[in-house]
């Protein structure tokens, strides 16, 4: 993340400072700052750790050194700065971290070297610990603009029992430019930047409370109250952060934190670049997401008007063995068992196990919508077979119960897994809308040969395809069937290249459902006018015309609702008369 986090105080002497703040650096290390990507000579080298080196570049420095650093720093001399404004000892060159995953360096040091980053640096840090403060003066706020960059900013108060209040005022800020990036990152700023607060004044409380306990500030103030405050300070106004905190290690541990914070935030969320407008899969999958969100968001507020029940500690880990009788759902008690063997890898593999004609059967009704029923013992090996059947379709078509104890009717699904007792209708098994998977365990004689996609596992089961209304050998089937069964013949194509040709002909064909939809629905064409569209796209046939039916149930509701609502404006109105 292309971002600067510093800790800043309120020195009561010189005002707003700047202590510490970490950057990030993509390109070669600035002058003091260290050269090399790999830490050399002069160099210590403290942990490592989530692919982070952090050293400290500890080498000495001479008189004439130390003065031509401080002239060509941007950051307020040495004789503007008390041991409350001042950070990292005189010669101290900072610490630094290399990521070995994206060789990117995350560097520590009081002041940014870059002088226009110190003046970014320096004004969001005058603004946070004066006119940008939350009511109470502790807690988070955003500001900025586009040219001073953005601020996350969080004010705190540190514990200081020669302070005057008995505490010091600091803030941790976060300044990038990207507004819409940082504000995302907002609740996990707050997070982990709360901790680093957490952490810093529970240090200091424990000092401050060790301080009082020996020498209590309070009463000797009482005593002293007519003395003016400023000429019993004694000099101990001035109190750097590793004295209130008793942590000689402080600077090395906000370096690691800091360094950590702007790793993970810049990891947690990633740019897609989107090519086009998005899909019809990637419409309904959002359209299903904000249906679960608001269903869940629901019934968390049903649950929270109704008391909940509280059970006794012995009996809540039998509560959670339990299952129940209806495993109708993916989330069933067994799905976290881990996957067993006895399971499709693929559209290929599955063809090599059923045969060619019983999956060509399988495959056709999958792509006419018409109910597929599978028989088996083993839940897992239903659940793999409707994972891999159900690519052929778009999300919007697929609608499945993966096991059940009972029979459930087309409407509610067209994928059924079911246990072998369960009885079928009669009306069902000679329909032709419905096809039959019925899972045995196979005998020794009649084991088909092992391919190269299969595993023994599969061996010991016997599949067996039937339907009231077989397809025939010769029958021509929909033409998107034929161009997949040819993919999967193909042994030059990999399983991976025949996903995606899988992807190319369900988008080709989904967008002749689209042209579909807006003239029979929306435009309302005649019948004769439709079929000259038919043959147009090329699926005039019988069974292309029932597949682009049936897929047009899958168009997703903001697809509908666009085209609805363009005809009905006044404008399309208007270019149609």
């Amino acid at each position: 993340m292309n971002a600067i986090v510093a800790l800043c105080h309120f020195c009561e002497l010189h005002g707003p400072r700047t202590l510490f703040c970490t950057e990030v650096l993509h390109a070669p290390l600035p002058q003091g700052a260290g050269n090399g990507d790999s830490p050399g000579q002069g160099e210590q080298v403290e942990e490592e750790e989530g692919g982070i080196q952090m050293s400290s570049r500890i080498h000495s420095h001479s008189p004439a050194e130390g003065a031509n650093a401080e002239a060509s720093s941007p950051g307020p001399k040495k004789s503007d700065m008390c041991e409350g404004c001042r950070s990292l000892a005189v010669g101290h060159p900072g610490y630094i971290s290399h990521d070995k995953e994206t060789s990117i360096k995350y560097v520590s040091h009081q002041h940014p070297n870059h002088p226009q980053l110190f003046s970014i640096v320096r004004q969001a840090c005058v603004r946070s610990l004066s006119c940008e403060v939350c009511p109470g003066r502790e807690g988070p706020i955003f500001f900025g603009d586009e040219q001073h960059g953005f601020v996350f900013s969080h004010t705190f108060f540190i514990k200081d029992s020669l302070a005057r209040g008995f505490q010091r005022w600091y803030s941790i800020i976060a300044i990038m430019m990207d507004r819409i990036y940082l504000i995302n990152s907002w609740p996990f700023l707050l997070g982990k930047i709360r901790g680093i607060i957490d952490e810093l004044q529970g240090k200091a409380l424990k000092v401050f409370e060790a301080e009082q306990f020996g020498c209590p500030q309070r009463a000797q103030r009482m005593n002293t109250a007519f003395t003016p405050f400023l000429h019993q300070r004694n000099g101990n106004a001035a109190r750097s952060l590793t004295s209130l905190t008793s942590d000689d290690n402080l600077w090395a541990c906000l370096h690691t934190s800091f360094a950590w914070l702007l790793k993970a935030c810049g990891s947690r969320l990633t740019e897609k670049l989107l090519e086009g407008a998005p899909t019809e899969d990637t419409l309904v999958q959002m359209e299903k997401l904000a249906d679960l969100e608001e269903e869940s968001e629901s019934w968390d507020n049903s649950e929270a008007e109704e008391k909940t029940p509280v059970f006794p500690e012995s009996a809540e880990g039998q509560e959670l063995t339990k299952c129940p009788a209806d495993l109708s759902s993916l989330s069933g008690c067994g799905s976290w068992q881990p996957r067993k063997l006895s399971v499709f890898k693929s559209l290929r593999h599955m063809r090599q196990v059923l045969g060619a004609p019983s999956f060509h059967m399988l495959a056709w009704h999958v792509l006419m919508g018409n109910q597929v029923i599978w028989k088996s013992r083993d839940m897992d090996l239903v659940q793999s077979a409707f994972e891999i059947l159900q690519t052929m379709l778009p999300v919007g078509c697929v609608r499945i119960i993966p096991y059940s104890n009972q029979y459930e009717e087309a409407y509610r699904c067209n994928f059924l897994g079911l246990s072998p007792q369960v009885q079928i209708p009669s009306h069902v098994l000679s329909s032709e809308f419905a096809v039959i998977v019925e899972v045995h365990t196979a005998p020794r004689s009649t084991l088909y040969p092992v391919g190269p996609e299969d595993d023994q596992s599969l061996s010991k089961y016997e599949f067996v395809v039937t339907s009231g209304s077989p397809v025939s050998a010769d029958r021509v089937g929909p033409t998107i069937l034929n161009k997949i069964e040819a993919a999967l013949t193909n042994q030059n194509l990999s399983v991976d290249v025949v996903d995606q040709c899988l992807i190319c002909l369900k988008e080709e064909w989904m967008n002749k459902v689209k042209v579909l939809f807006k003239f029979t629905k929306v435009d309302s064409r005649p019948k004769e006018d439709t079929q000259k569209l038919l043959s147009i796209l090329g699926a005039s046939e019988e069974d292309n015309v029932k597949l682009l039916k049936f897929w047009m149930t899958g168009l997703s509701k903001t697809y509908k609702s666009h085209l609805m609502s363009t005809v009905r404006s006044p404008m399309a109105s208007e270019s149609r008369n």
